[in-house]
């Protein structure tokens, strides 16, 4: 079977993209999803995204985590699915689209890709950390030395041993001046850090608006992977009006027989 693919990157966060709107692709083949996302024996990525029809909407997001499990809202993968889209002649300017999350709407300019993520009700801020879901489940700690902290070892440790076998991602956070977070993620399912994690800048930047840190609603956030924003407006039910703002590269395509 040779599968055709386009090869995308949100701020160092890399994809597979596959137009699957013929439902060609075998959805349950986990082992061909894990290996599509080898870097070794495969196209590499962080994760694999199949765009599909929908009755109502532009299209349907359907998302796996590197291991090849499908997975819980990807932000970066949202906003490279909505320039894939447009390269796909799909949409122009705007989008909408289901994901594992419910409906999400997106804007695209230049390169740059505006994702309206879902409201944020409950924050749960213990002594140590912050724990929120933005899509995905998210452990948000601040730590000292952020560019000599070990991320992979002490993630990790967090995610098996607080969150368990279902797990979650976990961000941990250097103020910076100017109003900037840097934050490195390790992530669930690709069991590593990653250049970059939306969903995780998102629940930082609602984590240290809650905390106090900022009283900005809009907050600028660096990863390895490059800068993203986070606009939002705080309300007395949460957080609302949540958007992912950063740019989306289709990087090469491709076709990979299997």
């Amino acid at each position: 079977m040779e599968i055709k693919f386009s090869k995308y990157q949100g701020t160092g966060n890399d994809f597979i993209l596959i137009d699957n709107r013929q439902l060609q692709f075998p959805k349950n083949n986990t082992k061909l999803v894990a290996q599509l996302c080898d870097r070794k024996f495969g196209i590499g990525a962080d994760g694999l995204i199949l765009l599909e029809n929908h009755t109502a909407a532009d299209f349907t997001m359907v998302y796996y985590n590197a291991d090849g499990n499908i997975s819980s809202m990807c932000g970066n993968g949202g906003r490279c699915i909505t320039d894939f889209a447009k390269h796909l002649g799909i949409i122009e300017t705007t989008a909408t689209f289901e994901a594992i999350d419910g409906m999400h709407q997106a804007t695209i300019e230049n390169g740059v890709v505006s994702l309206k993520m879902n409201d944020v009700a409950k924050i749960s801020e213990e002594e140590n950390y912050t724990f929120l879901d933005t899509g995905s489940p998210h452990h948000v700690q601040l730590v000292d030395n952020l560019t000599a902290f070990d991320v992979y070892q002490n993630g990790r440790t967090i995610r098996n041993d607080v969150y368990g076998k279902a797990g979650a991602n976990v961000n941990f956070v250097e103020s910076k001046p100017n109003g900037v977070f840097a934050v490195r993620t390790y992530e669930r399912g690709v069991e590593n850090e990653t250049l970059s994690c939306g969903t995780g800048v998102t629940a930082v930047a609602l984590a240290v608006h809650a905390r106090g840190l900022t009283a900005s609603e809009t907050v600028t956030l660096e990863q390895p992977g490059g800068q993203l924003q986070v606009r939002f407006k705080k309300t007395e039910n949460g957080y609302k009006e949540v958007y992912l703002i950063g740019p989306a590269t289709q990087v090469f395509t491709g076709i990979i027989s299997v």
